[in-house]
């Protein structure tokens, strides 16, 4: 079936004649996550969940969708973008990908496109309001996938980045890419300022002063079997969002 779905592996000869309802863009980023996950790790996930959410979208509803190949241009804090061959994409070039995309599918009569987030880094809302005043007639939607179904329902120690829920999901997806006798702790330190802590504001975290591993949460206690619950009631998730976007009414009337 991925090869109807996931546009990574299908062919034109599968495509044109099939009717899509809707478009599915992963979006991660290119970074170190602690000493034992790959660098890709928000594309893989991000990818790996939106297919596994467009399977059964249409085995539930037969809505058809077509997953995009991940965008690795992640947004990165300061002291990341130092570390060795991680990649910080600013606003404006992350603007660009999405317009492009954007302006490709709907040339092509796509009307709606969802993005399926998996980097903290990433926000796509200003982006998203400025398309909907150039293209008024696509519909784009963005959602973290690791933030659609409570962390603390699956996990012992969720945390940030790399933690036991990253490595849990990765260890479900591609357990040959998960090595967790190599991983860091994942310590790290909060803001001097209480309100920063209690985010009355924000600032961008200095990466390299709050982790010594680039981790943000003990991964120790993943395993694959919580990736895998994990990820199907995230993947059900999205999969309703799908359903309802391709098929129903997007305001009440």
């Amino acid at each position: 079936m991925n090869r109807e779905i996931d546009l990574s592996e299908t062919c034109y000869g599968r495509v044109r004649d099939l009717q899509y309802d809707l478009a599915v863009l992963p979006w991660g980023a290119t970074e170190p996550h602690n000493l034992h996950l790959p660098y890709l790790t928000d594309c893989i996930l991000a990818h790996d969940i939106a297919v596994d959410a467009a399977r059964k979208a249409l085995e539930t509803c037969g809505v058809c969708c077509m997953v995009l190949p991940p965008v690795s241009m992640g947004s990165q804090n300061p002291g990341q973008r130092e570390l060795p061959f991680c990649i910080h994409a600013r606003y404006e070039t992350q603007k660009a990908i999405l317009t492009d995309i954007a302006s490709s599918l709907r040339a092509q009569g796509m009307r709606r496109l969802v993005i399926v987030n998996g980097h903290g880094g990433n926000c796509f809302k200003n982006m998203i309001r400025d398309l909907a005043v150039e293209m008024p007639d696509l519909l784009i939607a963005a959602g973290d996938w690791y933030a659609a179904c409570p962390a603390q329902d699956f996990f012992d120690e969720p945390g940030d980045h790399a933690d036991e829920l990253e490595t849990s999901v990765m260890m479900h997806y591609h357990p040959e890419l998960v090595n967790l006798a190599e991983a860091g702790p994942g310590t790290s330190k909060p803001f001097a300022a209480r309100m920063l802590n209690e985010k009355v504001a924000w600032v961008p975290r200095d990466w390299r002063r709050v982790s010594q591993d680039t981790g943000i949460g003990d991964p120790a206690n993943a395993t694959a079997g919580k990736g895998r619950r994990f990820a199907e009631a995230v993947a059900g998730r999205f999969a309703e969002l799908f359903c309802e976007l391709a098929r129903g009414p997007v305001y009440r009337d």
